[in-house]
């Protein structure tokens, strides 16, 4: 059967369109599209949605230089996740990943050369080429293009979070004081707070001066949170009971020496320990707004009351300042 004159138009138009968007490569598997990138798909849906400037885009990636050394995997550069996510930019130079990314649809997965010169000067703008980059060569991308995500859907998921976070610590806020008092009454502890709200009391008395702003203190330590349980300690047995996530084989454990009165430890601290003398021990309740406040630290929620047992075994007195020189004119 003849072909019609329409259908022999279409087929030229196919042919015409095929040749001018997907050009010779030099590279075996590799295509080149318009904007000079060498591309290989492995998986491609040509009518699925692709990103655009300003979406961000969640990969699954990894590249290599040209000796076959893994430069970046996502898998391994961060704890729990596979992935990377991202702004998708302007093109930062013709045959760029970002032009090489707006080739692809959500579920593609695909290989890319790129010119790691330009790469590393017009993408990462270094200053210059890394050792392990050779002139001239090419990066290979492998990458899985996995979720994207508008602009305004991100603004909006931000603002969500943000607004769950804020009422998260809006509860722990007003709750802190109920589970402070609580601990109080259950531990039948009476000793009044001092105006920033530490609650000092004495164990066991010590002897001679007190340590002053800028002094360096020695001191045994453990924290603990209201409920008991022990977020750190200088003390090694107390460390090996509390279990894995406070004990460290790797560290020494010893009394510590640090500067008091200088903002090096929290508020809390700084107070308590200037109210101890060589000797002495104590317990320090310290309230979140002289401990670590609304940011928490570690497994220290926002607004957390802390328990410190401490024992001040020595400080050295402050250095004094030196003496300034004469000015100039």
């Amino acid at each position: 059967m003849k072909k019609t004159l329409a259908a022999s138009v279409i087929m030229a138009v196919v042919t015409v369109f095929t040749i001018s968007s997907c050009k010779k490569s030099p590279f075996p598997g590799y295509d080149m599209s318009e904007t000079g990138v060498y591309f290989k798909f492995y998986k491609h849906d040509e009518k699925g949605v692709k990103p655009k400037e300003g979406d961000f885009v969640k990969l699954v990636m990894w590249y290599k230089n040209s000796k076959d050394s893994v430069l970046f995997d996502s898998k391994k550069a961060q704890p729990g996740k596979d992935y990377i996510e991202f702004p998708l930019g302007k093109s930062t130079f013709k045959g760029s990943f970002e032009d090489a990314l707006l080739l692809m649809s959500i579920g593609d997965s695909a290989s890319f050369m790129i010119a790691a010169d330009s790469v590393y000067l017009k993408t990462f703008k270094a200053k210059e080429l890394p050792k392990y980059i050779v002139p001239g060569t090419l990066l290979t991308f492998e990458a899985k293009l996995e979720k994207i995500t508008s602009k305004d859907e991100m603004e909006a998921e931000k603002k969500k979070k943000m607004e769950e976070r804020n009422a998260m610590l809006e509860l722990r806020k007003n709750e802190e004081p109920k589970a402070l008092a609580k601990y109080l009454e259950d531990n039948k502890i009476t000793t009044k707070p001092t105006s920033t709200g530490l609650i000092y009391i004495e164990k066991s008395k010590g002897k001679g001066a007190k340590p002053t702003k800028g002094c360096k203190v020695k001191v045994n330590y453990t924290g603990r949170l209201l409920d008991g349980t022990v977020f750190d300690t200088s003390d090694k047995e107390v460390a090996k009971k509390a279990g894995p996530g406070v004990y460290n084989e790797q560290r020494p454990y010893e009394p510590i020496e640090i500067p008091i009165g200088v903002g090096q430890v929290i508020p809390g601290w700084d107070e308590g320990i200037m109210m101890m003398s060589p000797g002495a021990k104590a317990q320090l309740i310290i309230p979140s707004s002289i401990a670590y406040g609304e940011q928490g630290q570690g497994p220290i929620t926002p607004f957390s009351s802390l328990v410190f047992d401490v024992e001040l075994i020595s400080f050295t007195a402050a250095e004094p300042a030196p003496a300034s020189g004469p000015k100039g004119k």
